[in-house]
């Protein structure tokens, strides 16, 4: 009579650990500042090949996926247009690991090829109807944008020709659909793989507003706090990097 102990050893085998069952992927809830959605789904294309983990990703305004967040939302990480709203989440207990993934670049850009100069001159020529930027009350690109107006002495001018989108991705549709002449942008907006192929822009010195520092944090509410946290590391590895800098960032 034969005795099969197939059964048995197997079930010996995995309790011992003997026998490894693949790692569980899991998925990422970012709640990601609208400038930085291009380059994220390169990103994240990226690491779900390398990790096997997936992300869910919610762009908007810095300061309304602030306030979402506040609110309760189930995001696993916050990636801000500024350093300091995942500073006041972590003031108030609800992230951790905080660090500047990259610094973002803004520009005056218009679609007509030719309008905007080098220089931005054309500000001071006011041969345009309609100058969009996102609100500066919830986006850190339309604080920079009121911050080089002010720089400029133009801000109590031109608000007659002001327009504001509600975040830097409805400013772009403005000034790309020419409903608006210009737009104080995200250089990522327009820029692919180190080159700017449409439109005529004006790379705004940075002395002219504070430095757009982004900044990442893990929340305290993450369902699942090691894909989390394989995520935000994967943004410091060279693969992410590299695609930030083909987007117009510069890196920490």
């Amino acid at each position: 009579m034969q005795i099969s102990l197939r059964g048995p050893i197997v079930t010996i085998l995995v309790l011992c650990g003997l026998i490894s069952s693949p790692a569980r992927a899991g998925e990422v809830s970012v709640a990601v500042a609208s400038n930085f959605a291009a380059p994220m789904e390169r990103i994240v294309a990226l690491f779900r090949k390398e990790s096997g983990h997936t992300v869910k990703v919610s762009p908007g305004a810095s300061g309304k996926l602030y306030a979402q967040i506040k609110g309760g939302a189930p995001f696993d990480a916050f990636l801000s247009a500024d350093e300091e709203l995942p500073r006041l989440l972590m003031q108030d207990g609800l992230a951790s690991s905080r660090f500047v993934y990259a610094t973002g670049r803004l520009v005056l850009w218009s679609a007509q090829p030719g309008l905007v100069d080098n220089k931005g001159a054309v500000l001071n020529k006011g041969n345009f109807n309609t100058l969009a930027i996102a609100n500066p009350r919830f986006s850190p690109y339309g604080v920079a944008a009121k911050e080089t107006l002010g720089k400029l002495t133009m801000w109590n001018a031109i608000q007659e020709k002001l327009d504001k989108g509600e975040d830097v991705t409805q400013t772009y549709q403005l000034a790309a659909t020419e409903k608006a002449d210009l737009a104080f942008i995200a250089l990522s907006q327009v820029m692919r793989d180190g080159h700017v192929t449409e439109g005529s822009w004006w790379l705004v010195p940075p002395e002219l507003h504070k430095p757009i520092r982004q900044s990442a944090v893990l929340l305290s509410g993450a369902k699942d706090q090691a894909a989390a946290r394989a995520f935000l590391a994967y943004l410091k590895s060279e693969q992410a990097r590299s695609v930030m800098l083909g987007f117009g960032y510069e890196l920490p």
